[in-house]
């Protein structure tokens, strides 16, 4: 495991060079890499979410493509089409099918049509083409999706089905001040190229290997199973552990999907503390970031600017911890 953890430190140390004051967000885009998830990114522009999605695609050795979402983009535009050529019918395969990391640029630029063209990828790890050929996409594959804050001009917000195909929803905040001087003094980001000296610290089959090693070595006993179930029901019956203070303020709570979800995220996270079993502060950390984009307030709560993060502290801190 040691071995193994050294590599980790060394990708982070590697994705450093160019990402300024972001430490936590890394590492936590990396556990989603290693649960086989995919990784929401919110925030304004200009934060380095791109350049983060690409350092990551460099380090990590596999097939790096981006697809900047417009608008008028159509799903054929992701997954791909067939052209009539020399008399017959080819396949022109879209970006999807053969990267392993895939950023999808203010992924909610575009219209839902093609937003929904996401979902069969990102859940089945295949795309089919006009309804005709099945492909099978390459194993490692993620999807990273940066987008900005719904109340700016010009996005469509994301459909509830397609928020739960991602296993965490990070945001994005602007750094300290000492990091924005950093940042200013960073000469990587002067350049024309910032990925230049970014070199690759695994390879994909390292990747998997990694993955099911964690399955495998990393235990999570019964009474940290009871604990995520907990949090998550909380979510859909408040009343249930005596949460009286949410209780109305929650329309759609987190599904099997999601309890799954922070299960696989708190097992990473054990991982990396070079633990081999799962303690409550693995689920407690990673909590808000696999909930937050599953939990769908009422109305009232949004109206009295009640946020998913305050509903999940108030679960975090009134749940009993086993």
């Amino acid at each position: 495991m040691k071995n193994d953890l050294e590599k980790i430190h060394q990708a982070v140390s590697e994705i450093e060079k160019v990402i300024v004051g972001q430490t936590p967000l890394i590492w936590k885009v990396l556990t989603a890499l290693l649960a086989d998830g995919h990784v929401l990114l919110e925030g304004v522009p200009g934060l380095a979410k791109t350049l983060l999605v690409a350092t990551l695609g460099k380090t990590t050795g596999g097939i790096f493509q981006r697809i900047q979402m417009v608008p008028d983009m159509m799903p054929s535009d992701i997954l791909g089409t067939y052209l009539y050529t020399d008399g017959k019918f080819e396949v022109e395969k879209g970006p999807m099918i053969s990267a392993n990391l895939v950023l999808v640029d203010e992924i909610n630029r575009a219209a839902a049509k093609t937003q929904a063209a996401l979902l069969q990828a990102m859940q089945e790890r295949q795309v089919t083409i006009m309804g005709k050929e099945t492909f099978q996409l390459p194993d490692p594959f993620m999807v990273l999706a940066t987008q900005n804050p719904i109340e700016h001009e010009g996005t469509y917000p994301l459909p509830e089905a397609q928020l739960d195909r991602f296993l965490l929803k990070l945001l994005v905040d602007y750094p300290s001040k000492e990091d924005e001087v950093h940042i200013l003094q960073n000469t990587h980001l002067d350049r024309r190229d910032r990925l230049a000296d970014i070199h690759p610290i695994f390879l994909t089959e390292e990747i998997i290997y990694l993955r099911e090693r964690i399955k495998a070595e990393v235990q999570v006993e019964e009474y940290a199973h009871r604990y995520i179930v907990d949090l998550c029901r909380a979510t859909r019956n408040p009343t249930e552990y005596q949460l009286s203070k949410i209780e109305g303020t929650i329309r759609l709570g987190v599904s099997p999907r999601g309890i799954l979800g922070l299960r696989d995220v708190a097992r990473v996270q054990a991982f990396f503390a070079g633990r081999k079993f799962v303690y409550p502060e693995d689920i407690q950390r990673m909590a808000k970031d696999v909930l937050r984009h599953r939990i769908i307030l009422s109305y009232s709560a949004e109206m009295e600017g009640v946020t998913a993060d305050e509903v999940i502290e108030h679960i975090l801190n009134e749940v009993p911890v086993p």
